[in-house]
């Protein structure tokens, strides 16, 4: 039986693709050992050009190892043709040809399958390789059209999940004993705009479930937290942490990159949740093309008033096929940056202060171990290393007591 290794690069989307893929195996044997693979599977990431870089680069490697390269995942609809006709790779599946790997795995000639971006996924993952938690894809596409951003071209418009699909997966991988879910997808928020509900009655239903101790959530869009999520803000089984995408704090900037965001309600609504006693997150890019020097002082002014304890930060990286690709006005990279370094370092200190202010008991889901740790996170999403004599991997533990460091928490049990 041949051997078959999967590669994936990007997201927590790919990461439960992967696992989708994997499950439809029957005709061959999986392994964690590349160098023992006859096939690899490689689920790219096509988010910036580096990513492609990453990925191409990873493909010419293995396909000189004598391997059988398959390449899957948002990079096969713009990369994938010329990787085949160079002989680097194969043969191609699209996102909806998924379910279908096993049948094509067993061809004795190349193929290209792309497929089409209105699939939703019908086959659920029902364990997870390696991971403590179970992540849960529950949408697939966007509808946005950020200037930016090349996923909806790559992934389709919004549609969502069956709900009852969902909730029996959550049932399923709750049963065999998995108790934290992460929920994924293209753009999570927009859950329900199809089918005539919502986000937050989707997780109101989860959290019923008996065994679900955590949700987390991937990125949402401050216009996505309506009514129906704000009702299920006090839930104990929701985690006291959010991900809200800003991506800037200027109004100007805002409308080059595309994107919905209205400052006044957006800081509205991260005081309001910070009220609530939620950690928040989000997401910003420095170096837009059009990130004035006049642009960048307001951005970062406004983004100082922001209770913001996470970032995803990073500098603008161009990302061919894409409006702002050929946008004027480029940002010097070394000034972009400086920059970057500014918003992440006003985020650890709000971070610090926010850890040295909590007085709850941290509820932490211990995931690993390294070295004399054990590693998890808490209900806030920070990081917490805790040395115990009892083997205390994969439980659930209430920290009364812990040490505050500039980068994490640190506790004794």
């Amino acid at each position: 039986m041949k051997k078959v290794f999967f590669k994936t690069f990007g997201c927590r989307t790919n990461i439960y693709d992967t696992e989708v893929m994997m499950g439809q195996l029957r005709d061959f044997e999986l392994t964690d050992d590349e160098s023992s693979a006859d096939i690899v599977v490689v689920n790219s990431c096509t988010v910036t050009n580096g990513a492609d870089s990453g990925v191409r680069s990873y493909i010419n490697q293995v396909s000189r190892q004598d391997k059988k390269v398959i390449m899957a995942g948002c990079g096969v609809f713009n990369k994938s043709q010329k990787l085949q006709d160079d002989g680097k790779v194969f043969g191609v599946l699209g996102h909806s040809q998924k379910h279908n790997i096993n049948e094509l795995l067993k061809k004795e000639s190349g193929f290209f399958e792309l497929g089409n971006l209105s699939f939703i996924d019908e086959k659920i993952v029902s364990k997870y390789h390696g991971k403590s938690k179970a992540f849960l894809k529950i949408q697939e596409g966007c509808d946005f059209r950020c200037s930016y951003c090349i996923i909806p071209y790559v992934r389709g418009n919004a549609r969502s999940q069956d709900e009852k699909l969902i909730l029996n997966q959550v049932n399923n991988l709750a049963q065999k004993g998995y108790s934290e879910f992460v929920l994924t997808g293209t753009n999570i928020g927009s859950y329900g705009k199809d089918k005539k509900t919502s986000l937050g009655k989707l997780l109101q239903q989860m959290g019923s479930i008996n065994g679900v101790k955590r949700i987390r959530l991937g990125s949402i869009e401050p216009v996505q937290v309506d009514d129906s999520f704000k009702e299920i803000l006090d839930e104990s089984w929701l985690e006291k942490h959010l991900h809200l995408a800003l991506q800037h704090t200027n109004k100007d900037m805002l409308k080059i990159m595309r994107r919905r965001n209205k400052l006044k309600s957006d800081l509205e609504l991260f005081d309001y949740l910070a009220n609530k006693g939620y950690a928040l997150g989000t997401d910003f890019i420095v170096g837009h093309p059009g990130e004035s020097e006049e642009i960048w002082e307001d951005g970062f002014r406004n983004f100082k008033l922001f209770p913001i304890t996470h970032i995803h930060a990073f500098t603008y990286s161009k990302r061919d096929n894409t409006p702002s690709a050929v946008m004027k006005n480029q940002v010097d990279g070394g000034i972009a940056k400086q920059r970057l370094k500014q918003i992440i370092q006003v985020t650890k200190q709000k971070n610090l202060m926010f850890r040295k202010s909590q007085f709850k008991p941290l509820k932490v889901h211990v995931e690993s171990k390294k070295g004399e740790y054990y590693f998890g996170y808490d209900q806030f999403y920070n990081e917490i290393y805790i040395k115990s004599k009892k083997d205390i991997l994969r439980s659930w533990i209430d920290i009364d007591k812990y040490e505050v460091k500039g980068d994490r928490n640190e506790a004794s049990v």
